[in-house]
């Protein structure tokens, strides 16, 4: 319990690598006993600091693929902690659901974010199964979303946003031309459906980083270190809607879909 047993040093970079730096000499300088990392670019910046105190990550794609782990099975360092890998088949499969004629998918994200690419990748060997061609964009920031999404417009009959930093931030900006162009945008996670996506089948944030606790639990009581605890994956997936965008597009989303899902205005 925080206060009585446990002290928290909770610290925000601010999306700024000079402030992830500084933090990360800061944990390692005052001897913490655990860091959590939440993303790819945190995680990577406490590893290249410390190879001694027992990092956990959380809403990180691929381990291996970020350099972080020698196997996500067995990672072989200070690092473990959980993933946040979508469960991109049945998000193509929604996406097929809702607009069966669909023949052609646009598929947008941030071409730095390695993680973007790993479920691009994946994105596009999925539709392409279920004869979908796909077409994409990338944006290096935020400022180039509305020309990427413009270019779509006329050329894609829906478009796929993976779980990426730079595109979370400003699904407003992308909304604002798709929703004009009446194409829907399925989402890699919840949080882009309450900013005006249209669906996703994904995780929950909320319970990932439960589920990460659990595991800092372990490792602060002595029961397990990083270096032999696999990467957890979150089983529980379910769907979420936005009423509101559904209408703007005049999509019926089917009780198929909207029984058990989170439906968002």
């Amino acid at each position: 319990k925080e206060g009585q047993n446990l002290e928290v040093d909770q610290q925000n970079a601010q999306a700024d690598q000079s402030n992830l730096q500084t933090i990360a000499q800061r944990f390692v300088n005052n001897k913490v006993d655990l860091i959590c990392a939440i993303a790819t670019p945190a995680a990577q910046t406490v590893a290249n600091a410390t190879k001694t105190i027992p990092i956990l990550g959380t809403a990180i794609t691929d381990y291996k693929e970020a350099k972080l782990v020698k196997d996500n099975a067995k990672p072989g360092t200070n690092v473990s902690g959980t993933t946040d890998m979508n469960p991109i088949d049945k998000q193509v499969d929604l996406l097929k659901t809702l607009l069966p004629k669909a023949k052609t998918v646009g598929v947008m994200y941030c071409s730095s974010e390695v993680n973007s690419q790993l479920q691009v990748s994946i994105m596009k060997k999925i539709a392409g199964e279920k004869g979908l061609t796909v077409k994409e964009a990338t944006v290096t920031n935020v400022n180039d979303i509305q020309q990427a999404a413009e270019s779509m417009v006329g050329q894609v009959d829906f478009i796929y946003i993976p779980t990426d930093n730079v595109m979370a931030s400003a699904v407003p900006v992308l909304t604002k031309v798709t929703n004009a162009a009446k194409i829907p945008v399925i989402a890699g996670e919840p949080g882009e459906v309450r900013k005006g996506a249209l669906a996703t089948i994904g995780i929950d944030y909320y319970k990932l980083g439960y589920q990460t606790g659990l595991m800092a639990v372990k490792v602060l009581r002595g029961e397990a270190k990083p270096q032999d605890m696999p990467i957890e994956t979150q089983k529980d997936v379910k769907a979420t809607v936005n009423d509101t965008a559904a209408k703007l597009l005049g999509i019926t989303i089917p009780e198929s879909i909207r029984n058990g899902a989170d439906v968002v205005q």
